[in-house]
């Protein structure tokens, strides 16, 4: 089994795109953080960053109620990638093709910090079946 549940802040505003064949194919990135204290005193934060992309009904929906600092439940496979930056460097991607999205407080289109009211949310996976599969698109947009 391949799944991931993440809850942190967009990191930019959502892009949606189609694909040739009319499907329409969402990304945007999502920031998770953690803080601690190392053994010294110390605080620290650490943050983990994740490209979204969601398909179909789902990824329409995320494109029109989520935008940059708004917090978000994001569920979804995760895949990974290596790649060259443009330093010349290589870089590390985490990727996750969504399946669950519940939209949360924060910063963003409510803008009050607190629990919005989420106008959509998938339920164990409903949407699952209308994103669309790496494998199976030819021709992805991005």
């Amino acid at each position: 089994m391949n799944k991931i549940i993440v809850i942190g802040h967009l990191g930019r505003d959502p892009e949606m795109r189609y694909t040739p064949n009319g499907q329409a194919v969402t990304s945007f990135s999502v920031a998770s953080s953690r803080r601690y204290t190392t053994s010294a005193g110390e605080q620290r934060e650490e943050t983990e960053w994740f490209n979204v992309s969601a398909w179909g009904k789902l990824g329409e929906t995320c494109n029109q109620y989520l935008a940059k600092g708004r917090q978000v439940y994001v569920e979804g496979r995760l895949s990974s990638r290596s790649y060259e930056g443009r330093d010349g460097q290589t870089r590390f991607s985490n990727d996750i093709s969504l399946t669950d999205v519940q939209f949360l407080g924060g910063r963003g289109a409510d803008g009050d910090g607190g629990m919005a009211a989420a106008p959509y949310e998938v339920g164990a996976g409903a949407m699952a079946d209308e994103g669309g599969d790496f494998d199976a698109v030819d021709d992805l947009p991005f």
